[in-house]
C-alpha cells in the first residue's frame, strides 16, 4: 500500500520559513517524479516544484522560482520543500504527489497517481 505522509506546515509571519517533508511507504520515491502541489480553498490545484526520477532534475512554478527549492533524500525515501521569503499568498494546503510518467507535462497534477493528505501552511502579514 503506496502512502506519502506530508509534515512541516504552519503559521509564520511573512518572511519567514518553513521546510516540509513528505515521507514514502510502500513505494521507492527515486523511482518516481516527485512534486509539490498547493490548493486554497476555491481554487485548483497548483503546480509548485517537481523533482524528476531521472537525474534528479528540478522545475519550479513561476511564484516560487527563486524562494522555494526542492530536494530529496532517496535513503529517507523523503523528498523536502525548502520555503523561503513567504508570502501571505502562498497560503495553502500543500500536497505531496509521486508519479512515473515519462512526460514533459509534470506540471499537471494528472501526471501523478499517488498523493498524500496534505499540510497546511498559513502566513501572515
Amino acid at each position: 500500500q503506496v502512502q506519502l505522509v506530508e509534515s512541516g506546515g504552519g503559521l509564520v509571519q511573512a518572511g519567514g520559513s518553513l521546510r516540509l517533508s513528505c515521507v514514502g511507504s510502500g513505494i521507492s520515491i527515486r523511482n518516481y517524479n516527485m512534486a509539490w502541489f498547493r490548493q486554497s480553498p476555491g481554487k485548483e490545484r497548483e503546480f509548485v516544484a517537481v523533482i524528476r526520477r531521472s537525474g534528479g532534475i528540478t522545475n519550479y512554478g513561476d511564484s516560487v522560482k527563486g524562494r522555494f527549492t526542492i530536494s530529496k533524500d532517496n535513503a529517507k525515501n523523503t523528498v523536502f520543500l525548502q520555503m523561503n521569503s513567504l508570502k501571505p499568498e502562498d497560503t495553502a494546503a500543500y500536497y505531496c504527489g509521486a508519479g512515473t510518467q515519462i512526460t514533459s507535462a509534470l506540471t499537471l497534477s494528472r501526471m501523478y497517481t499517488h498523493w498524500g493528505q496534505g499540510t497546511q501552511v498559513t502566513v501572515t502579514s
